[in-house]
């Protein structure tokens, strides 16, 4: 008598939206998945494989979709609303390509986890009958906001200094998500933003890249409407529980990091001499800024190590990086996990995107907060005000955050 075949592995599809502080998260919660026996493949688009850097160790396979861009990204879009509204009417129909195509072998899709800016993917869902799960990659806070706008109990433009909103402690303005508290401020992106929640009562879950304890008010309200689970924080298993054998990195990058350079210069500092300074893949400092962190981090009295990403250097002083190179690095991209964990750092200056804020705190790394855009004011409140475990660095009244920066440092 034959045996027989063992139980068929679920099969999930993890779709983040094409940006490294999205695939991060939702590749390490692949990789979770994968731990515990359950057939898991990425769905980047064309350009993204292509560009990227992918760890092929990973056990997580690769399908791609097209986003309308194979060729050049969001870079070969004119406009971000170019960008979007292409995406938005090619990507439906390529990842139900796909999600059919899989249908026809041994390992046809069971579930979906969606990036909540890709809505539309839970309609594709939907039309093939198999489960859905929202992933918001920013706060639970953040998204709060955004859902009270997306139902009309915050009104557009604001008026007043201050808002108050459930299980939350009162914001000011400028502690909003900048989409909010300038209205009108790139308005597709603020238009993604808030239609997350167009159809997300049609998820069979929602999931969070945090822990209940970080956001415990906002995640018990939230409980009230949706099927909501605290997936995080999501990043590689070394710097948390070291569960999963090998996993160091979160496998997929848009840059190359400069890793040999970076762990070399700061194997030789001692404890918590090092200011780390990084902005993330995405927020540009204008060139005011930028010379005035420059100076700061010149005139301390301390080491820095500093990501400027190609793009970006232009805007530092003339031969900045040989006349500091005595007490500092200038880099294009890091191994940013390796870096915070190095006992060299003493403190982390960020622009505070929820990836990086999760990484700082998770490591116990203190924080000096320049927040640029987007969610980055909210999560600065917080890590100030209610986490506590940074400050901000205040801005003069031309927005700029003068050179006594390095006092905070």
């Amino acid at each position: 008598m034959k045996m027989q075949n063992k139980a068929k592995k679920p099969h999930v599809l993890i779709f983040p939206f094409p940006g490294q502080g999205h695939i991060n998260p939702m590749l390490q919660f692949a990789k979770r998945l994968h731990s515990k026996g359950v057939k898991v493949t990425m769905v980047p688009t064309v350009f993204l494989s292509k560009s990227s850097f992918f760890d092929s160790s990973a056990s997580i396979d690769l399908c791609i979709i097209s986003d309308g861009f194979d060729e050049g990204g969001f870079e070969q879009a004119d406009t971000p609303d170019a960008y979007l509204s292409t995406f938005w009417n090619v990507g439906p129909k390529s990842l139900a390509a796909l999600i059919k195509k899989l249908g026809h072998t041994a390992h046809p899709v069971d579930a979906l986890v969606y990036d909540t800016m890709l809505p539309w993917a839970l309609d594709v869902a939907k039309q093939f009958g198999i489960s859905s799960a929202a992933f918001f990659t920013q706060s639970c806070a953040v998204n709060s906001v955004y859902y009270h706008v997306y139902k009309g109990h915050l009104q557009l433009p604001l008026r007043g200094s201050h808002v108050s909103l459930p299980a939350m402690p009162p914001l000011h303005v400028s502690e909003l998500p900048s989409f909010v508290a300038i209205f009108g401020l790139y308005r597709a992106w603020f238009d993604v933003l808030v239609d997350q929640f167009s159809n997300i009562d049609e998820a069979d879950w929602v999931f969070f890249n945090h822990f209940y304890e970080l956001e415990p008010e906002v995640v018990d309200w939230m409980s009230k409407f949706w099927n909501v689970m605290t997936v995080g924080p999501t990043i590689p298993s070394i710097y948390l529980d070291k569960r999963l054998e090998n996993d160091k990195d979160y496998g997929m990058n848009m840059f190359k990091p400069n890793v040999t350079a970076c762990m070399s210069w700061l194997s030789g500092k001692p404890k918590d001499s090092v200011v780390y300074v990084s902005f993330g893949s995405v927020a540009s400092l204008g060139i005011e800024q930028m010379e005035e962190i420059a100076w700061a981090l010149k005139d301390r009295n301390g080491y820095f190590l500093w990501v400027v990403r190609g793009t970006e250097k232009p805007k530092l002083p003339h031969n900045y990086v040989k006349e500091t190179s005595h007490k500092g690095l200038v880099v294009t991209w890091c191994p940013q996990l390796e870096v915070l964990s190095h006992e060299s750092v003493g403190c982390f200056l960020t622009h505070c995107g929820f990836n990086s804020t999760l990484e700082a705190l998770s490591l116990g790394v203190p924080m000096l907060a320049l927040p640029q855009w987007t969610d980055q004011c909210t999560n600065a409140k917080h890590i100030e005000d209610v986490w506590r475990i940074g400050i901000r660095a205040r801005p003069d009244e031309k927005g700029i955050v003068r050179k006594e920066i390095s006092y905070g440092a």
